[in-house]
């Protein structure tokens, strides 16, 4: 199990890379929603993290084009940040791969996934508990 999770943390990082990200980045691409701005202040209390670093987050996507900082439509002192083009389409990109099975769940029989799937259901928590 152990080797399956760490294969997926290195195909996360690759698939970052390939769009000239780090994961840092290619996580906070992945949050915003395109055609919802969002403010500065709300990214770093959904990230958990200082201003600062929501800053140089966004600096990166700036940088490749993937988000913009906008001014809020009724409060001038606020910053938002919103997905351009490029951005929405890199993030569709990036999403397809990282919900795309490896190659080693596509590798196994029909058998074999039926039962994967009943373990894992054992395993997941049921939506009554998540609520």
């Amino acid at each position: 199990m152990t080797e399956l999770f760490l294969s997926r943390k290195h195909q996360v990082m690759e698939i970052a890379a390939a769009h000239g990200l780090n994961p840092g980045a290619m996580n906070a691409l992945l949050f915003l929603q395109p055609g919802e701005p969002c403010s500065m202040r709300t990214l770093a209390d959904a990230w958990k993290c200082d201003a600062s670093n929501v800053t140089w987050l966004v600096d990166r996507l700036e940088e490749h084009g993937l988000a913009e900082r906008r001014p809020h439509p009724t409060d001038r002192r606020v910053r938002t940040v919103a997905l351009t083009r490029k951005g929405t389409k890199t993030r569709a990109q990036i999403e397809s791969k990282l919900f795309e099975a490896p190659a080693s769940v596509r590798d196994l029989s029909e058998h074999d996934l039926e039962t994967l799937d009943r373990i894992l259901r054992k395993l997941a928590p049921s939506p009554e508990t998540l609520s």
